[in-house]
């Protein structure tokens, strides 16, 4: 074997092991609830999550919905589209700053869903969500 095709071996080697990595950091940091896939009801609502899970993580997160308490009024939950507006990387709560923050490119949101900084321009799609019988539910389409 000569240098150029042991350097060859050694560039695919660390490419290879370096693939688990790079695909677990495109992934989700939350994973989804075990009631994602519940039927909605008639009156349009969904059972996203528990309460104790939302208690225990701060907020619940699935592909179309990132639930909180309201940072104003821990009595009610808000509930947006997870997904940025600018370029459509899942916002994640920062509890600390009380907003979404976008880790592609830094674009923040309030609780409500508007625009804080860019380069995003249109707020979050917001949902109805409410608590009932130990089960976070949330309306995300009209009936």
């Amino acid at each position: 074997m000569n240098r150029r095709e042991f350097f060859g071996w050694v560039g695919l080697g660390a490419i290879a092991t370096s693939l688990p990595v790079a695909m677990a950091a495109c992934s989700s940091q939350s994973t989804p609830s075990k009631l994602t896939n519940a039927p909605s009801r008639p009156d349009g609502f969904k059972a996203i999550g528990t309460v104790a899970e939302l208690e225990q993580k701060g907020h619940i997160l699935n592909q179309n919905v990132i639930i909180i308490r309201n940072p104003t009024d821990k009595n009610s939950l808000i509930a947006v589209n997870p997904n940025c507006t600018h370029a459509g990387c899942t916002v994640n709560w920062e509890q600390d700053q009380k907003s979404f923050v976008c880790p592609c490119h830094d674009s923040k949101f309030a609780p409500d869903g508007k625009v804080l900084g860019g380069p995003a321009t249109e707020a979050l799609q917001t949902y109805t969500a409410k608590l009932e019988g130990g089960n976070v539910l949330v309306k995300t389409k009209v009936v």
